[in-house]
């Protein structure tokens, strides 16, 4: 049996962010030395902001952990060429939204755009780990020119 799929192309996502419909998300997991489960994802949301533009928040770290190997705001002009290539899910969100474990991120996101929640583990209830201040994770997410 085949669901219809209600993703988005990237012009697509950023017409409908564009048009003030709400928010658009995409998500791709992080895979282990095993290469066989998730241990996190990189969460990408595209964004109105508020005077006829976009912005994408961009969103990476481990699951089940408070520390965020990334959260940033990168302007429609800098958003790379390989983000064109993802498939967006029409959602909303909130600015809070941002500070909670990614999986729980993740599962705001699917619960915002009508995704059935017997299809999405119950993350709120996961108990929270969190990485001292000076933890930085060395990890290149996207493909982003480094600033001059």
């Amino acid at each position: 049996m085949q669901t219809e799929d209600t993703r988005l192309s990237y012009a697509e996502a950023v017409a409908y962010v564009k048009q003030g419909k709400g928010a658009a998300f995409s998500v791709i997991p992080v895979f282990g030395d095993d290469h066989e489960s998730a241990e996190g994802a990189r969460v990408f949301v595209l964004q109105s902001d508020n005077a006829g533009d976009f912005h994408l928040r961009f969103v990476a770290g481990p699951f089940f952990s408070a520390a965020y190997a990334a959260n940033e705001t990168i302007s429609a002009a800098e958003i790379p060429a390989s983000v064109a290539e993802l498939r967006f899910m029409p959602t909303r969100c909130e600015e809070d939204w941002f500070t909670a474990q990614v999986q729980v991120l993740i599962n705001r996101m699917v619960n915002a755009a009508g995704v059935p929640a017997a299809q999405m583990p119950d993350y709120l209830s996961a108990p929270n780990k969190a990485a001292s201040p000076e933890v930085v994770f060395p990890m290149t997410f996207i493909e982003r020119k480094p600033k001059p």
